[in-house]
């Protein structure tokens, strides 16, 4: 079963990888092009984030709860994966609801930024995973350098809480200086 998990995680991280670059994409152009890839946008967070579902459920299959939150590693494995899945139904949620008024003026540099923070919650819930079945990857290289050992911390780094809280203050006011520019 472990087998399974490990081939259908690499579903949602190809369609949500792709999914942000069609969305890095559609910040920076109005080209025809560009028009026709973020028609597809939509379905492909949708299927994503449905392929994200699956492969969380199988995960949840293959390692009981109570292996899997017995080590740090294993928590923090799924409560990256957890905010990863719900983050990317955020997306899918704000782009189907918002439709083409989401690239408009600054929202387009939202939605750019929220697809790269969206995919270094994927690289790390993957990093995590990959640690789980003794695969390795520089990216907990850096995690460490940023003050979260993997193996040891179950918590969210204080230098992470700076970063995330940075993060949402410049979202915030770009999103307030959007919503100025359209009133206006």
């Amino acid at each position: 079963m472990a087998a399974y998990h490990a081939v259908l995680v690499h579903f949602p991280i190809a369609l949500l990888m792709t999914a942000t670059l069609a969305i890095l994409v559609r910040a920076v152009s109005d080209a025809p092009l560009s028009k026709a890839i973020d028609r597809a946008l939509v379905p492909l967070l949708a299927v994503g984030v449905l392929s994200g579902v699956v492969a969380y459920g199988v995960g949840l299959l293959v390692w009981p709860w109570e292996a899997i939150s017995s080590t740090p590693l294993g928590r923090n494995h799924m409560l990256l994966a957890t905010w990863t899945l719900a983050y990317w139904a955020l997306m899918l949620a704000l782009r189907w609801s918002l439709g083409e008024a989401i690239w408009e003026g600054v929202m387009r540099w939202v939605m750019a930024g929220l697809a790269i923070l969206g995919s270094a919650l994927l690289g790390i819930t993957g990093t995590l995973g990959g640690h789980l079945v003794g695969i390795y990857t520089e990216v907990s290289e850096a995690l460490r350098l940023l003050g979260w050992e993997v193996y040891t911390t179950y918590y969210v780094p204080d230098l992470t809480l700076a970063a995330i809280l940075i993060a949402a203050i410049v979202l915030a006011v770009i999103g307030i200086m959007g919503r100025r520019q359209l009133t206006a």
